[in-house]
């Protein structure tokens, strides 16, 4: 599938082809394999379509059905198809009309202009005057009802279009239900119109001002990458270039056309995408990693779309390629509204161009008003409820609430996936001016592949949890009455983020981490006194120790031996991803944390105020990530020589990542540590302001800083070029950060029952293929 894209057969696209009179004999077919195909595939019901197409799609059939019957009448053949054709579309004429039924994009124009043309066959159609009446006066409001427009009536001799960036149609258009939407006043968005008139050029015939139209032609010789666009040109014009389009397209699919080609390059863009965020993607890192050439190439398909470019931007920046946001830049709202899907209100795109400027840089800060244009337009579509796919379901509708409500940087991936399965979209079909069918899209076999890896990695977690929920026993850690029992949170911090079968000496080791720092902060917090905490310190520097004497209290001998065992479990697995043990190197961080603390609770014994640097060169290390995450970097596959572990590289991402989280908790613990009388960065920050800093002010400095650290390690973590750390251990800082934001989305995770009820979900409740 990713060397070989299966599209759709169109009947509409083919029929414009076999409308094509030969250029040597007009009055012969140039195509006479396409009217064939029309003799051959009409369904038996009498129309020309998808076969087993949705109830929806009657406006789609009738424009179909109607364009084969034109091309029949046309030469002259197939009375038997175009009867049957004709009772068709007399049993479906009242759909026509039918606001519920989905409209094809153009079709308000396409189907009037077919009617006329029908007039000029000498063929009766089973139509209704008044309904025909009707459609010919809203084709006439369509070309003539727009402010500024050169077309003023039917009777204009010719429609002016002007050349603009013209978007290619990537089969990815999602539209207004009902009447299209236009922007109006003072001729704002008359270039994307244009556009969109060229586009749907084969509805307006005669008038189209067909020089003018060309100049949205392609390399290719195609108009919009569309069959039927083309050959009403060529019908019109005899345009070599596009004769030789259609010519190609027949020698590729043989009697027939799709309705959009090429698709190949959004189409595998948009299968590499739907692997990722199906959480399978790993089992296809080879074809994926073929993906950027397209890019590097400079494929026009690619630079001139929308969607397809931003589509693209992420898939490579997320997978390491030096990819710049300055191909983005040229997306801005007005260059968007000016394009044909700005005129189509083309939410798909919109998306598209919104998740990929999520992962922007520091030093790309330019782009937050596109950002901001792209949120905008997204919340507009979903508060007026005019959001409809081009797929026939409402995933458009929910892939924006998700791209709204859970941010990249605060959607843990087994979060995302489970929520992207349950509501992946297996019905294929797509509209642009008919509907079509592509093998990437909505594919069946993605959903089972997904379903299944998903619950074959859940039932290895929920051994996993019980596991941790022995060992927390075995190591008497449940009778630290003052200490917070937090295990399935630990552990669900872990298989959210790594949820391969392979990783789990990284999970056991970071979860078990992660409830011994719980355990550890509140000792130090709360439970232990200075002289406990001193001698804990002690003990884990002397490491080996070999009786009870040496403990002062049995708090002290639980938490000193449970440090001490998982340690050197961890030393012990060590040797068989590393090939030695690195027992030193996580004393080494877990002493680093103690002292930290240490630090703090001597601070606050003495009701010391550090200054706001003193705060975040201690407090990035007592927040406590060092344990859990350094750990894990030996056990999620490259190996990591003691010179990479003390690169400064290495320092860096875990300071970056320490001090964002750091900050996060401060900001959204700030309100309860106040009155629990404990400084933090908030408080600290306002004191050493004088006094004067409104708390509103200082909290809005820190959301700024927390967004600064974030896009940081972002970049720390995604760039490749003169990096010595492997991606996968990168990743790991990366899955920190996003655990964080999500804890802390609202509140302080750890407190939050909704948090509990998510992470049980992820463990315990299976996926059933069925009821998807």
């Amino acid at each position: 599938m990713f060397y070989k894209i299966e599209l759709s057969v169109s009947s509409y696209d083919t029929a414009w082809v076999a409308m094509v009179p030969s250029p040597d004999c007009p009055e012969t077919p140039c195509f006479p394999e396409c009217t064939k195909w029309i003799l051959e595939n009409q369904l038996g019901d009498g129309s020309w379509s998808l076969p087993h197409r949705h109830p929806l799609l009657v406006k789609d059939a009738l424009s179909s059905t109607l364009a084969c019957i034109l091309a029949l009448k046309r030469w002259g053949i197939g009375e038997e198809q175009i009867n049957k054709g004709l009772r068709f579309i007399e049993l479906n004429s009242a759909s026509v009309t039918d606001n519920e039924q989905y409209k094809p994009i153009g079709f308000d124009i396409i189907f009037p202009g077919m009617i006329e043309y029908a007039k000029d066959l000498d063929l009766n159609l089973p139509l209704k005057p008044t309904d025909i009446n009707f459609m010919l006066h809203r084709r006439a409001l369509e070309l003539t009802s727009w402010e500024g427009s050169d077309f003023q009536a039917q009777s204009t001799p010719a429609l002016k279009l002007g050349l603009v960036g013209s978007a290619l149609l990537n089969g990815a258009v999602y539209c207004s239900l009902g009447t299209r939407s236009r922007t109006s006043g003072g001729g704002k968005n008359l270039e994307g119109r244009r556009a969109y008139l060229a586009y749907v050029s084969e509805g307006i015939g005669k008038l189209q001002d067909w020089e003018m139209t060309m100049k949205y032609q392609r390399k290719n010789g195609s108009l919009f990458n569309s069959p039927s666009t083309t050959a009403a040109a060529f019908i019109h014009i005899q345009d070599a270039e596009c004769l030789h389009y259609i010519r190609s397209l027949l020698q590729k699919f043989g009697n027939a056309v799709p309705t959009i080609y090429p698709l190949d390059i959004y189409a595998r863009l948009s299968m590499v995408d739907a692997l990722e965020r199906l959480g399978i993607d790993r089992h296809f890192r080879k074809e994926i990693k073929q993906t950027n050439r397209f890019w590097l190439q400079g494929e026009e398909d690619i630079f001139f779309d929308n969607a397809t470019c931003a589509l693209a931007f992420r898939i490579l920046r997320l997978n390491g390629y030096d990819v710049s946001l300055d191909a983005l830049n040229q997306f801005s709202e007005d260059h968007f509204s000016n394009s044909l899907g700005g005129y189509l209100k083309d939410s798909g795109a919109a998306l598209e161009l919104y998740r990929a400027l999520q992962l922007s840089y520091p030093d790309e800060s330019l782009l937050e008003k596109q950002n901001s244009w792209t949120s905008y337009f997204l919340k507009q579509g979903l508060s007026n409820a005019s959001l409809c796919g081009d797929r026939l379901r409402k995933n458009i509708n929910r892939e924006v609430h998700d791209a709204l409500n859970f941010p990249d940087h605060a959607d843990l991936q087994r979060l995302a996936i489970r929520r992207r399965i349950k509501h992946y979209a297996t019905d294929d079909t797509r509209i642009l001016k008919t509907s079509y069918r592509c093998s990437t899209i909505g594919n069946q076999d993605f959903l089972k592949l997904a379903v299944e890896d998903f619950n074959i990695c859940q039932s290895i977690q929920r051994e996993e949890l019980k596991q941790i929920g022995r060992w927390v026993v075995e190591r008497r850690l449940d009778k630290l009455k003052f200490a917070r029992q937090k295990e399935a949170y630990c552990y669900f911090s872990a298989a959210a983020t790594l949820f391969a079968p392979e990783l789990s000496d990284a999970r056991m080791s970071w979860a078990k981490n992660g409830v011994l720092t719980t355990v550890v902060d509140d000792f130090f917090d709360v439970g232990g006194s200075e002289e406990e905490l001193v001698n804990l310190i002690q003990l884990i520097e002397r490491w080996d120790v070999n009786g009870s004497a040496d403990f002062c209290s049995e708090k002290v001998e639980i938490i000193y031996s449970a440090i001490h065992s998982t340690i050197s479990e961890i030393g012990d697995k060590s040797f068989g991803w590393q090939g030695r043990d690195v027992k030193s190197y996580v004393i080494k961080i877990w002493l680093d944390l103690l002292k930290s603390m240490l630090t703090e609770a001597q601070w606050s014994s003495n009701k010391s105020v550090p200054t706001l640097d003193e705060y975040m060169a201690t407090a990035h290390v007592s927040f406590a990530l060092g344990p859990i995450v350094l750990p894990a970097l030996y056990f999620v596959g490259p190996k990591l020589s003691e010179e990479v572990a003390g690169h400064p590289e290495l320092l860096n991402l875990y300071k970056v990542m320490s001090t964002c989280g750091r900050l996060l908790n401060d900001w959204r613990s700030f309100k309860r540590e106040s009155e629990e009388g404990k400084l933090n960065a908030v408080s600290l920050y306002m004191i050493h302001s004088g006094g004067a800093l409104p708390e509103e002010e200082a909290i809005e400095h820190f959301k700024g800083l927390i967004d600064s650290q974030r896009r940081q390690l972002l970049q720390l973590v995604l760039q490749e070029k003169d990096s010595v750390i492997p991606r996968p251990c990168k990743d790991l800082f990366w899955n920190m950060i996003k655990i964080l934001h999500m804890f802390y989305m609202k509140d302080d995770g750890f407190t939050s029952n909704e948090m509990m009820n998510v992470a049980k979900a992820i463990i315990n409740e299976p996926i059933s293929l069925d009821e998807l």
